[in-house]
């Protein structure tokens, strides 16, 4: 399923989806949190990015190993394979900082959002969250050009 993608290895188009999507989102949610007056126009982007960026980021994970067990079966060199595991360990860290970062954000959402019914929360609780979503915002940040730059690594560095 995650192999290839008309003909192509599947890994290698999704990932820019996540190198657009996990930046956008950490940019928005940390602006939803920091600029409230801002935030009835960002609450359906981070929404929508809250729910897509964990799933692609997801699909890029499985993608990049099925294409890891390819090159592995192709007899690729140790030292290649182990620079695509080390892009692979950065890759599934990223997936769980994008995941904690879209939960963060959706809670955000729910409970600064007057369309969505919420206990009382004291009025700290939305600053607190923001904080959370600012911080997991720097990691995600952090791990994308980790993962980005470890991986074209092990594709160009033999190249030029």
């Amino acid at each position: 399923m995650f192999k290839e993608i008309n003909g192509l290895p599947g890994h290698v188009l999704v990932v820019h989806a996540v190198v657009v999507f996990v930046p956008l989102l950490a940019l928005l949610a940390s602006a939803y949190g920091l600029m409230p007056r801002w935030r009835p126009r960002l609450d359906w982007a981070v929404a929508i990015l809250a729910v897509i960026t964990p799933v692609l980021a997801w699909v890029a994970t499985e993608s990049g190993e099925a294409f890891e067990e390819a090159l592995r079966a192709k007899g690729y060199s140790p030292e290649l394979l182990a620079k695509i595991h080390e892009h692979s360990e950065y890759g599934e860290t990223l997936q769980w900082f994008t995941i904690g970062l879209a939960v963060a954000a959706l809670l955000l959402l729910a409970v600064t959002s007057s369309r969505v019914r919420t206990p009382n929360l004291p009025g700290w609780a939305p600053w607190v969250l923001t904080a959370i979503v600012v911080v997991l915002s720097v990691f995600a940040l952090v791990y994308v050009y980790l993962t980005g730059d470890s991986g074209a690594a092990s594709v160009w560095s033999n190249t030029f």
